[in-house]
């Protein structure tokens, strides 16, 4: 039995309700947390297909937020709603608001590129550039016109790889391709790429679904340093995951929001019958 089914188990029967009240979020010793992103009445169409329903949700400051659930519930496709990586699908549409730090991000003024080096994304499988390992990490920062000569690419390279805890492994050979790296160090990498132009929010789509139990424990380390500097949103299928990196979780189930709050009471004392019969296994 998992570490999530067996917490799962052993709390009281929860009571199904049709609509779950969503508890305040509290950040630990300080009090009410600050919301980063305010989603609200959100829905996603593929063409005729009714895809997310009516999300509302909040995504607080400095915090992990783990977005959890079965395959095709919706978890990744509101993960591409923050970033608008949705966009770029054909017959994809979205509707509804998603404010960040109360800005819409559906403003039809609102630049995406530079939406976009403020919310970075790390994909499921690691897609380092066929590049070097600086130049992986120099990319953003180039092409943002971030660094004002080689001096200050080098700092940003260089602090970037060291908050995603590569550089000790790659300090010697920063001219060899990223993608000579293994699969957890080309991970980190790509976070370090992420993290290069300075963004507030880092959204990570099952970022360990491809890496070894110790690259993942790697990987769940660094995400939870980083939360002191970033806001953090994770895709991930494993619940015990969810259960040791993130402060919030928000359970999707047919694209429907079904519940959220934080995260050792949706663990220990969910709300809604189907979030229990998910983490305990009885479906998904």
């Amino acid at each position: 039995m998992s570490d999530a089914t067996q917490i799962a188990a052993s709390a009281p029967a929860p009571v199904a309700t049709a609509e779950s009240p969503q508890p305040t979020a509290v950040a630990p010793g300080t009090g009410a947390a600050a919301i980063k992103i305010l989603a609200r009445d959100v829905n996603v169409f593929y063409g005729d297909k009714h895809a997310l329903k009516h999300v509302d949700l909040d995504i607080n400051e400095h915090q992990v937020t783990a977005l959890i659930g079965p395959s095709g519930c919706g978890k990744s496709t509101f993960l591409r709603c923050l970033n608008r990586m949705n966009d770029v699908i054909d017959g994809c549409r979205v509707v509804g608001s998603i404010k960040l730090d109360k800005a819409d991000i559906y403003d039809t003024s609102l630049d995406v590129v530079q939406l976009r080096a403020r919310v970075g994304m790390v994909f499921q499988k690691p897609n380092p550039f066929p590049k070097s390992i600086y130049d992986n990490v120099a990319y953003g920062p180039r092409i943002h016109g971030i660094a004002h000569n080689k001096a200050d690419l080098d700092e940003i390279v260089h602090r970037s790889l060291e908050r995603a805890g590569l550089i000790k492994e790659v300090h010697d050979r920063l001219d060899s391709p990223g993608t000579g790296l293994s699969g957890g160090q080309q991970q980190r990498l790509c976070i370090a790429r992420a993290i290069a132009v300075n963004p507030e929010v880092i959204l990570m789509d099952e970022p360990c679904s491809a890496l070894d139990p110790i690259a993942t424990a790697r990987i769940e380390e660094l995400i939870d340093e980083l939360r002191e500097n970033f806001t953090i949103v994770i895709v991930t299928h494993s619940m015990q995951q969810a259960a040791r990196v993130s402060q919030r979780t928000a359970f999707f189930h047919l694209g429907d929001l079904v519940e959220v709050g934080d995260t050792e009471q949706i663990f220990t004392n969910p709300k809604d019958g189907r979030t229990q019969g998910y983490i305990t296994g009885r479906f998904g």
